[in-house]
């Protein structure tokens, strides 16, 4: 059985695996290749979802999620290339979505985002989201840029080995890095890279959790997978479960000297937290590698934090997993909202991607612009109005 997920994981696992010539370490972050059928439905929600909103810019009636609705900024988008020389010139993508002004006699929907547009300088500088491309390319798109945010689709290169517990978080940071020290060609002024968010779904959920200061607890995880992991697979309805959780435990020596010293040198024996101060809020969507760090390490997390979860995830449990992550977290302020009834890929649910997008909009509004009124919009009293969603851990009630 395989898990699913999108297009470009398909090529970045396949291309893995020719690099490798065996089987390649793929940790509690990254995904397995999805059927060209789910290939096929993803693609042809994106346009769905846009569509559709599109056409409910027109509509002034009240929506029961109103930041689901596009915002004020029409949007620009432009794409450009970074290499980690420090890395070996590792080479990184980044395409980027904007607050744009819309060019004289131009017309259409705010989320048909131009190419190259003019930024629209009014309310800049716009705090900076960093995603994968999943995420970005098929939930939130333009979206948050219409609500006055700079969106960063970081696009690692092939092969992808080890990717979402530290290669990739790594990517967010060097593409964090790279524009706060050079701004990009024809944005400039236009981002506030002091204030930063982080979101992503299933490994880019996983990527949201690693960069929210949580750090490694090697002996907790590889007690796990020798002691615990073959009972957890047990009640766990996906079969590859174990085997997928505690790949890394089959080759922690490897992965221990890829990460290297900087990262595994402890006097707590925990390994250091890949983060940043300028990152202020997480959202991981369907996040897993609860085991990974361990209550422990889950402690370590300081950021502000949503995790949004489907109840019935039939590949990242969501009582062993999800539920597990929002109760040992340690950020002072988190949050979860559960999904009643929804698997793993419900990201593609036209619906859902609204309700997706107005949470995120509220909650990094509320740490990244400061609007506090939009607190209320992820509120327990927000929550608790429809049926099929459940605010904190859903018990079956």
């Amino acid at each position: 059985m395989k898990r699913p997920t999108s297009f470009t994981i398909v090529l970045l696992f396949v291309a893995t695996l020719a690099s490798c010539g065996t089987q390649a370490a793929v940790p509690p972050a990254a995904t397995l290749p999805q059927t060209t059928a789910t290939i096929q439905q993803a693609v042809a929600t994106v346009e769905q979802v846009t569509e559709e909103t599109a056409a409910a810019e027109a509509t002034p009636e009240p929506v029961p999620f109103p930041l689901s609705e596009p915002g004020p900024y029409y949007t620009g988008k432009r794409t450009y290339t970074f290499k980690d020389a420090s890395r070996g010139g590792r080479e990184i993508g980044v395409t980027v979505f904007y607050p744009a002004v819309l060019p004289e006699g131009s017309k259409g929907p705010k989320l048909l985002a131009g190419a190259n547009r003019d930024p629209d300088l009014s309310g800049a500088p716009y705090p900076l989201i960093l995603t994968e491309m999943d995420s970005g390319d098929m939930i939130f798109q333009a979206h948050l840029a219409t609500h006055g945010f700079v969106m960063a689709i970081v696009r690692p290169p092939l092969p992808i080995i080890y990717s979402g517990i530290v290669d990739i978080p790594r990517d967010f940071l060097f593409v964090l890095d790279q524009i706060s020290t050079n701004p990009l060609e024809g944005l400039e002024g236009v981002i506030d890279s002091e204030h930063v968010g982080v979101t992503g779904h299933s490994w880019g959920g996983a990527v949201s959790l690693a960069l929210s200061g949580v750090r490694i607890d090697p002996e907790f995880y590889l007690s796990f997978c020798e002691e615990q992991a073959p009972a957890m697979q047990a009640i766990v309805p996906w079969e590859g479960y174990a085997e997928y959780s505690c790949s890394l435990a089959e080759q922690w020596d490897d992965f221990t000297a890829h990460v290297g010293e900087e990262m595994t040198a402890s006097e707590d024996g925990l390994w250091q937290a890949v983060a940043d101060e300028r990152i202020r809020a997480v959202v991981p969507i369907a996040p897993d590698g609860a085991w990974l760090y361990g209550e422990r390490g889950l402690a370590m997390a300081n950021r502000p934090m949503l995790i949004i979860a489907p109840t019935d995830d039939e590949y990242t449990p969501y009582q062993i997993e999800t539920a597990t992550i929002f109760e040992h977290a340690g950020s002072p302020e988190r949050f979860m909202i559960s999904f009643v009834g929804k698997k793993h890929m419900f990201v593609l649910e036209p619906e859902q991607a609204l309700r997706l997008h107005h949470f995120a909009t509220a909650f990094f509004g509320t740490y990244l612009q400061g609007k506090a009124e939009y607190r209320d919009y992820f509120s327990e009293e927000f929550v608790s109005q429809f049926d099929d969603l459940a605010w904190g851990v859903y018990n079956g009630e």
